[in-house]
């Protein structure tokens, strides 16, 4: 089990909240990526900004966060959690 709150799991305009970097961490290493590896995943020029996310010296993007999370297996979190768009 992967250990990240609920509240990270959800859509971003759902109540999501911003991961730890421990949270981070935990999500790339269920998704078996190295900073490197995770860099090209999502198509950033080098691994210094996933060290800023892993240090806790920036946050992570939900975007990234969605991307990373998919990959690790915990599903599409950006996928509404009911039929009702307010938008």
């Amino acid at each position: 089990m992967i250990d990240v709150r609920p509240d990270c799991l959800l859509p971003a305009d759902q109540g999501w909240q911003q991961p730890t970097p421990d949270e981070v961490r935990a999500v790339l290493k269920a998704a078996d990526m190295t900073g490197g590896s995770a860099s090209k995943f999502l198509g950033l020029s080098n691994t210094r900004v996933i060290r800023r996310w892993t240090g806790g010296d920036d946050q992570i993007p939900y975007s990234a966060w969605a991307l990373l999370c998919a990959a690790a297996g915990l599903g599409n979190i950006w996928e509404r959690q009911n039929d009702d768009f307010s938008g």
